[in-house]
């Protein structure tokens, strides 16, 4: 059985894994601030999403598979690519007009679900993600693991993703009057979108580990 000793180590690297800045981070940072904390939390949640299906894929060995396969770890990572880069060009083009751009009807249902389908998007199409998960998740397993130590090993990640972003996306949301500012809104556009352009471009050309 999984102990207690073993799961707060787990969480605290995989906190720490989601607290650093990349693709996740900048689309619930935008979200947040351009449209509210009510688009920024379903954003968190479909990046929550994405972890939980990292985290079960790879309890039960299924992440290995595109780890160790270039043909598979190209393609996820070239489609993973292009969709930052679609979402970092995006981000710019608001930025240069000036205008809410698409974001402003995130507050909706509809606009809600396309928060978090982005969210689970830019995790899911993440094969780092894969990798992270295939090095790490089995050092904490014991040697033969029952389906409650799977479940359990594997609601630790979703559960401290949930938290951190969550938590981001509250903070942010909340600061929404200063962050709404024109002159703020196209300076958030164009710094997350630049970041996310970045990402795709160097997840394009990072080579599989």
């Amino acid at each position: 059985m999984t102990a207690w000793g073993q799961l707060l180590p787990f969480g605290g690297v995989v906190l720490l894994g989601a607290m650093s800045p990349g693709p996740d981070f900048a689309v619930v940072l935008r979200h947040s601030a351009l449209s509210g904390r009510q688009a920024g939390m379903a954003t968190a949640l479909g990046i929550t999403a994405g972890i939980f299906v990292w985290s079960v894929v790879a309890a039960f060995g299924l992440a290995g598979l595109l780890a160790a396969s270039a043909t598979a770890f190209l393609v996820v990572k070239l489609v993973g690519a292009a969709y930052l880069i679609f979402l970092g060009v995006r981000a710019l083009l608001a930025a240069r007009r000036g205008e809410a751009h698409d974001l402003a009807p995130l507050a909706t249902e509809t606009g809600a679900s396309r928060a978090f389908r982005e969210g689970l998007l830019c995790n899911v199409l993440n094969p780092k993600c894969a990798v992270f998960f295939v090095a790490l998740l089995p050092q904490f397993l014991p040697a033969a693991p029952t389906a409650g130590d799977t479940v359990l090993i594997s609601a630790v990640p979703v559960l401290c993703t949930a938290l951190w972003f969550l938590f981001v996306a509250n903070v942010v949301g909340a600061m929404r009057r200063i962050l709404s500012v024109r002159r703020v809104r196209r300076a958030i556009d164009a710094a997350t979108g630049t970041l996310l352009v970045a990402l795709g471009v160097r997840l394009a050309w990072e080579t599989r580990p």
